[in-house]
């Protein structure tokens, strides 16, 4: 729980509060008078009677009622002065710097639940142990440097590691940005990064509060909350960045097949971002670039001009802008362009980089702003690169360019990577108020990363055409765990409005004959009974007559594991895929891509969180690396994506009531002249 007295307390004690500042509760204490906290501080600590100017007490026992206990002593003696300090003192919100709990052993977990049930009972609120602190506009109750600029519309940033949040702090600070308020939760014994966001949430006033959050999280305990206030804060106007840590494959057991293979919890993390409007970054440069690039005006379009007077730049810039899907539309055929050129220097170029020369002095970077502002009307934003050449000071362009930022009503991204030969020019300009991307490319990464993240989306179940009853009675009368029988998948995909092809698996040769005739030759033959039917050599393909077939049908039964052999049809389409797996706190992802052996080769696959409703779907497919062949590639037909997303938003559905699903796989999912159909599906269920 967060409280008033964690916010905003009227007394804090510190307890091992010291004279030396190289000591945590020294540091802390220093950064709370030099942040002119203004309520009572108190220190506690056996061997001194004055610390750093306040009276300073040998016991916790001595100390008036307080709001805020900061412990930084040794592990061992927590309990006891956490019990007495809520029994005695009326202490109703702690920090704990301590380390030696839970991250260090089970004997360290086993105290630090002990101490956080005392905190609990006491109704208290605990951040840590194991952490840096905490620091908002009321009180600084970090024990580290460095110490940010407060700014109420400055950024909220809550990390699960302390060392991270600092680093994370350097970058930013570097780059300009202020902050409202820093978290760091360290071990999370009561308040997590779930529960910061829900008391942001529940709390936010627009006209107040930051609308900017970056997190850096290790461990997601409660996905839904998460997810639940991430998505309402970002509803209400807030733009949230996100490191996850922890996710890579080395660890992750086996599965028996593609979606259990490839859903590992760093794609579910994925899709939790993406449903969430999330986004997602691997690096604190990355998360401090995003964080400074969302307190600038919002970029509402995909056009961006670049001004510079250094031309290298501006084509790095405009390679990865291009490469990340913005446009850089060429400005130089216009007659606005032909006007711009005659205010500018004999040589410069109007095509866009807009580039004023070296020689551009500042009036010149200001006329190409205003016409970028004004005249250009298909220009969304602009980037302005203007560094030092070594010769000059720059303050008359960097005057003008914070009096443009303040006053376009486009996005002005500036790009000063001169941050040693005119580091004083870009102080100067820092401490007014703005960012700097002193790298271009990590700017253009940073906007096309918010491009790519769509907005969160009202969470519909979408229904039609899915028959929940007969879902739930074919789940019910499956008698065992496990693979599920061909007939099984067909009577669920018929309930959930998931097209299949029509099949037939048996033991009996007459039956697959009578079927192959019927349905007419060409016909594909599948062992069932074996998972990776490939790998046994379970499939024939092109099986032409009816001689072939028993042929074929002999073979594939004498597999080891063979119950049976499924015949369908030949089709021929694209190979798409479909998937799901279930995985812990996530509930089902939900995944998509290329099929046949492309998802297995290039694992180019997009997830989702189930339940998705239609645009969800729409997004994942676009989101691909290969939704260029989907349009249709070099003469090919291209799919049905709406149909792809129908089916994908229907095995959500499908999923939803049938919980009992841990795994599904339609691969190959064909897209065929007469739409998009299943040919190849396995489900594994947990009853």
């Amino acid at each position: 729980m967060i409280n008033k007295e964690l916010i905003n307390p009227r007394s804090i004690v510190v307890v091992g509060g010291s004279n030396k500042t190289s000591k945590p509760g020294g540091n802390c204490i220093r950064n709370l008078l030099n942040g002119g906290y203004n309520g009572k501080l108190y220190a506690v600590n056996a061997k001194e009677t004055e610390v750093q100017g306040l009276k300073c007490y040998q016991d916790v026992k001595d100390i008036p009622q307080t709001d805020l206990a900061i412990i930084a002593v040794p592990a061992a003696a927590c309990l006891d002065i956490v019990k007495t300090l809520t029994a005695e003192k009326g202490v109703k919100a702690f920090i704990m710097y301590t380390a030696g709990f839970g991250e260090e052993s089970a004997e360290g977990g086993k105290l630090e639940k002990e101490i956080a049930e005392v905190i609990d009972r006491a109704k208290a609120s605990l951040i840590g142990p194991n952490c840096i602190g905490m620091l908002n506009r009321y009180h600084h109750s970090l024990f580290t440097l460095p110490i940010p600029t407060i700014d109420p519309f400055g950024i909220d940033m809550i990390s699960s590691s302390g060392g991270t949040c600092i680093f994370i702090m350097e970058s930013a600070i570097r780059m300009g940005l202020r902050f409202n308020s820093v978290w760091s939760i360290g071990n999370a014994a009561q308040i997590g990064v779930e529960d910061v966001l829900e008391y942001m949430d529940e709390n936010f006033n627009p006209a107040l509060d930051s609308k900017i959050k970056l997190l850096y999280i290790e461990s997601i305990r409660e996905p839904d909350k998460l997810l639940e206030h991430t998505t309402s804060l970002i509803r209400k106007g807030c733009k949230i960045a996100a490191i996850k840590s922890g996710t890579s494959k080395s660890g992750i057991r086996a599965a028996s097949s593609h979606t259990g293979a490839m859903a590992n919890p760093d794609l579910a993390v994925e899709a939790l971002f993406r449903k969430a409007g999330v986004v997602r970054c691997y690096s604190r440069e990355e998360l401090a670039t995003l964080g400074a690039v969302f307190t600038l005006k919002e970029l509402k379009g995909k056009n961006i001009a670049i001004v510079t007077h250094a031309g290298g730049p501006a084509v790095i810039l405009t390679d990865a802008l291009s490469k990340g899907g913005m446009n850089i539309p060429n400005l130089s055929d216009t007659a606005i362009a032909k006007d711009l050129k005659t205010k500018l220097l004999p040589g410069s170029s109007v095509s866009n980089p807009i580039d004023i020369l070296g020689t551009g002095e500042p009036k010149h970077l200001a006329v190409a702003i205003d016409y970028c502002e004004k005249k250009f009307k298909n220009i969304d934003g602009m980037a302005v690169i203007f560094g030092s050449p070594g010769l000059t000071q720059v303050y008359e362009a960097y005057d003008v360019l914070d009096k443009k930022m303040r006053t376009c009503t486009k996005p002005i991204f500036p790009v000063l990577p001169s941050v040693s030969t005119a580091l004083d020019e870009t102080d100067f300009f820092v401490k007014k108020g703005h960012v700097n991307f002193s790298d271009e490319v990590g700017l253009a990464n940073a906007l096309t990363k918010i491009l790519q993240t769509p907005h969160p989306l009202p969470n519909n179940l979408e229904l039609k055409g899915v028959d929940i009853p007969v879902i739930r009675r074919i789940i019910d009368g499956i008698p065992d765990s496990g693979y599920i029988a061909p007939a099984y998948v067909q009577s669920l995909f018929k309930a959930a409005g998931i097209p299949m092809v029509e099949e037939l698996a048996s033991d009996k040769w007459d039956e697959i004959r009578d079927f192959a005739s019927r349905i007419e030759y060409p016909v594909a033959a599948k062992v069932v009974g074996p998972v990776h039917k490939s790998d046994v050599g379970g499939v024939a393909l092109n099986i032409r007559s009816e001689k072939h077939l028993e042929i074929e049908f002999n073979r594939l039964m004498e597999i080891a594991g063979a119950k049976a052999v499924l015949v369908q049809p030949m089709l021929k389409g694209m190979e798409l895929f479909a998937g799901a797996k279930y995985e812990d706190k996530f509930g089902h992802i939900v995944l998509c891509g290329l099929g046949g052996i492309f998802v297995e080769i290039f694992e180019d696959v997009a997830s989702g969180l189930a339940p998705l409703a239609t645009e969800e779907a729409i997004s994942m497919i676009r989101s691909l690396r290969g939704y260029k062949v989907f349009k249709g590639a070099r003469g090919q037909e291209g799919i049905d994506e709406n149909q792809f997303a129908r089916i994908i938003v229907h095995l959500s559905a499908l999923l939803r009531f049938a919980t009992e699903i841990k795994e599904l796989d339609i691969n190959p999912l064909l897209a065929t002249s007469k739409g998009i159909i299943a040919v190849d599906a396995r489900i594994r269920i947990e009853k």
